[in-house]
């Protein structure tokens, strides 16, 4: 028998008792095996001492509460205070600017730019008051190097090298910050949890620690979270339902933009996208994403067809590139970067039973440009236009921007905030393609 339970995941065990846990999922055996069989992955669970069930008193396991329940119409709504920072995109990605006393989490690869990012948002904060950025990865020489090429020099940020939360908390009692950052959650440890900082216990608690802490004393916190190779944020997935927020950096390093999403918000939409520059002084806001990603697009050639994207409820122009040649091997390619693989398969699959063209003797390769990620099927239909572009040769029209679903039988579907779009493509000097029901029409109506 397994000593870990898959409906409850709870183990409850005398002090001193050990428990091999999975550091993907969490979930907890009294045996180690090689393979998780919750997540399936190979060689991850780890041994941990685990804590000592709390003691049963008269009034049960736990202390009975005082709370009673009140009508919804007696509770007031009590409006979140906004703290803005003056970056208009950061603060409309968090619904208005920073919410005091929230706790949020950032996410992303190594070298994508959060340290520098939080570090002019420290920088921000310490007009006005003390800011405590704390770093577990790097020493104060570091991020003083890094501040000096920013052109930071504050008085009151201060930086604390300390892995030690308790000890954290006692630089917290006695500076009193507005703002606490926390670099990384994964090198943070409480010294009575007996495993190794980064464990899912470690995680686990330091993040309701650091939650307890800052929101007890009403101080607004941001921790850097690290990514695992799939671009999931690495560690137990309660640490993202611990914080108020969870936003994420995206973008490849050899680019010199960074697109900041919003995956969670207590106080905001989710969804919500803002585009960012790296430049030798830090990160710097692109007010028009749209204009941004256009600025290199080719003009007359094959293949290119411009996409009316919704991110949140912000739209943005992006440039959808295919390429269609013949296929080497006796099985063709079929690549896709930004997209979903197999919706690019089904596609292809579609345009050749509609339109007749042979693409099974063809390689195909779509990629969305600047390396951002689009996840909603309204992209289908500038998928479809780029393939039969690069396919015939012929280019699509100069000014046209494209958007819709395709059905598995060939006809074109309505998406959502259709005019949200049309407002983004005519603002930028762009015409929506409108009238086509099937794709068999775009030869005719978006191509050259």
């Amino acid at each position: 028998m397994r000593g870990g339970s898959h409906s409850s995941n709870r183990v409850f065990a005398v002090k001193g008792k050990s428990v091999y846990i999975c550091q993907n999922c969490g979930y907890k055996t009294y045996r180690w095996t090689g393979k998780c069989p919750e997540c399936g992955s190979w060689g991850s669970f780890v041994e941990e001492v685990v804590v000592s069930a709390p003691k049963k008193t008269r009034a049960g396991w736990v202390k009975p509460s005082t709370s009673e329940p009140l009508p919804l119409e007696r509770i007031g709504e009590k409006q979140a205070e906004r703290i803005p920072t003056g970056l208009k995109e950061f603060d409309r990605v968090l619904g208005g600017g920073i919410v005091k006393g929230s706790v949020s989490l950032i996410s992303g690869e190594p070298g994508i730019g959060k340290s520098t990012f939080l570090l002019q948002i420290s920088d921000i904060f310490s007009q006005s008051g003390n800011v405590l950025y704390v770093t577990a990865e790097e020493s104060p020489e570091q991020i003083a190097l890094r501040a000096t090429r920013l052109g930071i020099k504050s008085k009151n940020l201060f930086v604390l090298a300390e892995n030690n939360l308790q000890e954290v908390e006692k630089q917290v009692e006695r500076i009193k910050p507005e703002l606490v950052v926390f670099d990384s959650i994964q090198t943070l440890y409480l010294p009575y949890i007996e495993s190794a900082a980064g464990s899912v216990s470690q995680v686990r608690e330091s993040a309701a620690f650091i939650t307890n802490l800052c929101k007890g004393k009403g101080i607004t916190a941001f921790i850097v979270g690290h990514v695992t190779k799939e671009g999931t944020i690495a560690g137990p997935k309660v640490l993202e339902h611990i914080v108020d927020a969870v936003f994420q950096f995206e973008g490849d390093r050899g680019y010199n933009f960074r697109v900041f999403r919003s995956l969670k918000n207590r106080f905001g939409s989710t969804g919500e996208l803002a585009v960012f520059e790296m430049t030798e002084k830090g990160l710097v806001e692109v007010s028009n994403p749209s204009e941004f990603f256009l600025s290199e697009r080719p003009t007359g050639k094959p293949g290119s067809a411009i996409f009316a994207g919704m991110e949140g409820s912000c739209p943005i122009l992006l440039e959808v590139q295919a390429l269609v040649t013949r296929a080497v091997f006796t099985t063709p390619q079929r690549r896709a970067k930004g997209i979903d693989s197999n919706r690019l398969s089904i596609i292809v699959a579609v345009i050749e039973k509609e339109l007749g063209y042979p693409l099974r003797n063809f390689d195909v390769f779509v990629n969305v440009v600047g390396g951002v990620k689009v996840n909603e099927p309204a992209v289908d239909l500038p998928i479809a236009a780029a393939i039969i572009s690069s396919y015939l040769d012929r280019p699509i029209k100069e000014n046209l921007v494209l958007f819709g679903e395709i059905g598995l039988t060939g006809e074109v579907r309505k998406v959502r905030l259709e005019e949200l779009r049309q407002k983004e493509a005519e603002k930028n000097g762009f015409e929506v393609l409108k009238g086509i029901k099937t794709i068999s029409e775009l030869p005719e109506k978006a191509l050259v």
